[in-house]
């Protein structure tokens, strides 16, 4: 795996092609550490994630992972801290990153190549690409954070469906199914694109944003009402709010410094 940043925008890229970018324990090692250093960046403005070579990601590599018993255990058992063990890190650490996440598929999109595109903000695919909750094949389920963010994203009609019938479907019917945000025949310029897009809005309007959608999507009116303005009375004394403001009174483009939160 690889990750170069530049102006911002952070490019994340499974690297093993000849493998269909197939997870090992390494990779997902190195999916957590990633996400973690670009959580702490704060000159951060946006993430893209994809896949080298003629797939997004296959999934789990079993017969890698099986052959390390020991590893399997040790990244099954979850951190307290963080509620979350290894395999469910993986994805959701880059929900933890307080920028958008772009992931732009094409090819494979399987099992837990699926889980990580979901636990992304967005998700451009090309409308060919193979999609599917594969786990039900191997006679288990997602755990790598699927069930969270399918729930988020289909009716649980479908998402039981999904899960239970293991159908592979092209990223047509991912996006008429509410999985994909877009279509694209080069869904990474297009993801390059809506991170360049986004990298010139507040850098903290896009954090709180982020935070209140995440936070409170499944929470109470009440609740969500608390935390707007929470969200809001911290970007009214804002420095990168008081650019936006100005550049949009001047018709200019802003210049904005780290996100402060």
């Amino acid at each position: 795996m690889t990750c170069t940043t530049s102006d911002g925008i952070a490019h994340v890229r499974l690297d093993r092609p000849e493998k269909l970018n197939a997870l090992t324990l390494d990779i997902l090692d190195d999916l957590v550490a990633t996400a973690h250093d670009l959580r702490r960046d704060k000159s951060l403005r946006a993430v893209v994630i994809s896949g080298e070579g003629d797939a997004f990601c296959a999934g789990l590599d079993f017969a890698s992972v099986l052959r390390n018993p020991a590893g399997v255990a040790k990244a099954f058992v979850p951190r307290p801290w963080r509620g979350t063990n290894t395999f469910q890190e993986a994805p959701w650490a880059f929900r933890r990153i307080p920028v958008p996440v772009i992931a732009a598929v094409h090819g494979h999109c399987l099992g837990g190549g699926l889980q990580i595109a979901l636990a992304a903000d967005f998700r451009i695919a090309t409308p060919d690409s193979r999609w599917s909750v594969l786990e039900g094949k191997w006679g288990l389920i997602p755990d790598m954070s699927g069930i969270q963010s399918l729930k988020e994203l289909v009716g649980i009609d479908q998402a039981k469906l999904l899960t239970m019938t293991a159908e592979i479907f092209d990223g047509s019917r991912a996006a008429d199914l509410g999985l994909v945000t877009s279509l694209s025949l080069d869904p990474v310029a297009s993801a390059l694109t809506l991170a360049d897009e986004l990298s010139a809005k507040s850098p903290d309007a896009l954090a709180a944003a982020k935070r209140l959608f995440d936070s409170t999507w499944n929470a109470s009116a009440r609740r969500t009402f608390a935390r707007e303005r929470v969200e809001q009375a911290f970007l009214l004394a804002a420095r990168n709010t008081k650019a936006a403001r100005e550049a949009a009174f001047g018709k200019a483009s802003a210049s904005y410094g780290p996100r402060g939160r």
